[in-house]
Formats: C-alpha cells, structure tokens, sequence
C-alpha cells in the first residue's frame, strides 16, 4: 500500500491527509477490495481511498494539529463572546419588562 504522493507506505498508525479537504487523522484500520486500499482515519471514522491520501511526517502533522486547536479556541471564544453578548441583552430585556410591569 504505497502513498502516491509520498511514496510512503500506509499503515494502521500513520498520520495521513485527505487530498480532496485537507483534513488530517491517523489511521486506525487497512482494508483492501477490488476498487482499491482503504484507510479508515480516526478524525472522521471514515474510509478513504489510498490513492487520495497523502502520508505526513510526525513534525507536519503536529503543526498541522496545533493550528486545528488554536482555531477551535478562537471559536470557543468567539462563541462564548457571543453567549455573553446574549445573556447580557436577556438581563437589559429582563429588567425593561419588570419596569413595565
């Protein structure tokens, strides 16, 4: 099972990355039947053709996840601003219906 891209072998363990979106995993299961070598990733429980991916060195594939985790922090954040924004626009609202009550 070789990677066209890398030339490197595909094997329960390695960190690999789709070719169609980029995303990036390690892989947890081998299969292979008439239609190619398929790589089950664990970011996504799901099978790909080998053909499609690309395997990456350990070095590229943690620079790859330290970006991913500081993206979903700054997601978190912006969520959690949002929530913020939200919870004080409840209390202004709640506090305008008492005075009108």
């Amino acid at each position: 099972m070789e990677s066209s891209n890398m030339e490197k072998e595909i094997i329960i363990g390695a960190h690999v990355r789709y070719s169609g979106t980029g995303s990036a995993g390690e892989v947890l299961d081998i299969r292979s039947d008439d239609q190619g070598v398929w790589a089950k990733v664990d970011t996504t429980q799901l099978w790909y053709n080998s053909r499609y991916l690309e395997v990456m060195d350990e070095n590229e594939y943690m620079k790859l996840k330290s970006r991913e985790t500081k993206r979903e922090t700054s997601k978190f954040n912006e969520d959690a601003d949002e929530r913020e924004i939200t919870k004080k626009k409840l209390i202004k609202s709640k506090r305008t219906l008492k005075m009108w009550i």
